[in-house]
């Protein structure tokens, strides 16, 4: 009962409630002031029009069906719904912001882009890294780094928590969520010890994922000595700006050590608390020339949070690091809403389509769009193995039901589909052919490809991806995999709700 009164008195059911009373009280308006003037065949044909733009717009087809179906079949809702939250992806003062961050990161890494090429023989690779990963979209491909992969919280924690203690210069985290329990409590501590010892600590966190904490957290930290930033602060408006979060999960130490992957500051991600049962994650850390890399991300994102000149120098954080005697090479990389290039999705694309034996595919959302799901469908049609491991337990039912919506086509084209039957699989990696894998924050969603700021590691032949294969495979065996048949059984009415979710999921 306790945790069912904080959840109905939460700062975010708070705000979610007065948006939909502002919602309500704005249709309510329209519609009088539609009925009195005797308007609706006006709004009709308003709906129409406005669906004729959006289906002329440069955006997913998903979206576009979407959108035409609510102003089509309500245009008292559709109408005001679009103006508010479907007219833009970014609202200017954010996308301003961004812009100029991505443009600092941009500047942080155009000598490591600009460097001697590192020769590869293999075509598909010179592709994937140079042609679209450096010269399209500017992020440097670096040798001589460390790949540590580690298959659930309770793996990373340790690691994590004693990289912390050993840093000597800064600490910059960058955390979609962060809420109260003992894996915070631990991180405050460190970080509380390290900025009273001298240590540059940096922390940026997203206000809706991180909702259970105090809306005077920042406040707090700096009176620790800990810088902090809240990332696009909720407010309970009409604004389509909420919609866009800081969904990265980064965390630089001295530029000698990184860390990104699915794990957030809440027990529930090293299994200290049981919310739907064992919660597998995944992280992964690295160690030389690459780490900048991803300092670069960090401090992009900073430059605009804490309204810095665009001259200022980041050099000094640019400290020197050990070069490992790695094989393969690394691309750490950010996406961005903020611009036409969906990197995350392209980054997905590019494997699926690349791959030729096989692709595995670890992913809590399977919200697919069409581009991912007739790449998937092509894939398994051409002899690749391909495997999906989604959650057996949701976190969210209906995202878990629109998830299934996508089952049945895929299942029918040769794709297979497994569900984690222990608990809830919020990994987010692919791993292809024993030569390529993906981690980072990225799930397979429109949330993910088309609203977030993410993060993620492109790796090419690096020691780590025998792991990544080795435990999805594990992962399998305690999984349960899906059928044709099981698909067909479900009811008349589950099949019509899944139909739904699946046309309108775009706009959630």
């Amino acid at each position: 009962m306790r945790r069912l009164l904080k959840v109905i008195f939460s700062r975010l059911v708070l705000f979610i409630a007065l948006i939909i009373c502002e919602f309500l009280f704005l249709v309510s308006y329209v519609q009088k002031f539609t009925l009195a003037h005797n308007l609706y065949p006006l709004m009709e044909v308003a709906g129409l029009v406005i669906a004729i733009y959006v289906v002329n717009r440069n955006m997913d087809p998903a979206y576009k069906i979407a959108w035409t179906i609510v102003l089509l079949a309500a245009p008292i809702i559709g109408i005001p719904l679009y103006f508010i939250a479907g007219n833009k992806t970014v609202p200017k003062k954010l996308y301003d912001g961004t812009i100029r961050s991505s443009r600092k990161l941009n500047d942080m890494l155009e000598e490591d882009a600009a460097r001697e090429k590192i020769e590869l023989k293999d075509k598909t690779a010179e592709h994937m890294l140079y042609e679209y990963g450096v010269k399209h979209c500017g992020f440097p491909v670096y040798t001589g780094t460390e790949t540590a992969y580690y298959k659930s919280g309770e793996e990373w924690y340790p690691v994590y928590l004693e990289e912390l203690k050993k840093a000597q210069h800064f600490i910059f985290i960058e955390m979609f969520i962060i809420d109260k329990g003992w894996l915070w409590d631990q991180i405050l501590t460190i970080l509380k010890e390290k900025a009273e010892a001298g240590v540059d600590v940096k922390l940026i966190y997203d206000d809706v994922g991180s909702i259970t904490m105090s809306h005077s957290l920042p406040k707090k930290l700096r009176s620790y000595g800990i810088e902090t930033y809240c990332f696009n602060r909720l407010r309970p408006a009409l604004i389509v700006q909420m919609n866009n979060r800081d969904h990265r999960k980064i965390t630089v130490i001295d530029n000698q050590v990184a860390f990104t992957g699915g794990v957030n500051f809440a027990d529930e991600y090293i299994n200290r608390i049981d919310r739907f049962g064992y919660w597998r994650d995944s992280a992964i850390r690295l160690r030389g020339p690459a780490v900048w890399s991803m300092c670069a991300q960090f401090l992009g994102m900073y430059h605009w949070l804490a309204g810095k000149r665009d001259d200022e120098n980041y050099e000094k954080y640019h400290l020197p690091c050990r070069t490992y005697d790695e094989t393969g090479c690394v691309q750490p990389f950010a996406d961005t809403p903020t611009d036409d290039e969906y990197m995350g999705m392209s980054e997905h694309l590019n494997l699926i389509n690349h791959a030729r034996n096989y692709i595995y595919i670890n992913t809590p959302y399977l919200l697919l769009n069409e581009s991912i799901a007739r790449a998937l469908i092509n894939s398994a049609k051409s002899g690749v193995n391909v495997v999906i491991l989604t959650p057996h337990h949701p976190d969210k039912l209906l995202v878990f039901q629109a998830t299934r919506s996508n089952y049945l086509r895929l299942l029918k084209a040769g794709v297979k589909i497994y569900e984690f039957t222990p608990g809830f699989n919020h990994a987010k990696t692919i791993v292809a052919d024993d030569e390529w894998a993906l981690a980072g924050s990225i799930n397979t969603d429109f949330r993910s490809y088309f609203l977030h700021f993410e993060d993620g590691v492109m790796m090419y032949r690096t020691k780590s991806i025998a792991g990544i294969r080795s435990e999805f495979e594990q992962a399998l065996k305690t999984s349960q995999e899906i059928t044709v048949e099981q698909m067909k059984k479900t009811s008349i009415l589950v099949r019509m709700l899944r139909g739904v979710l699946h046309v309108l999921m775009p706009l959630a």
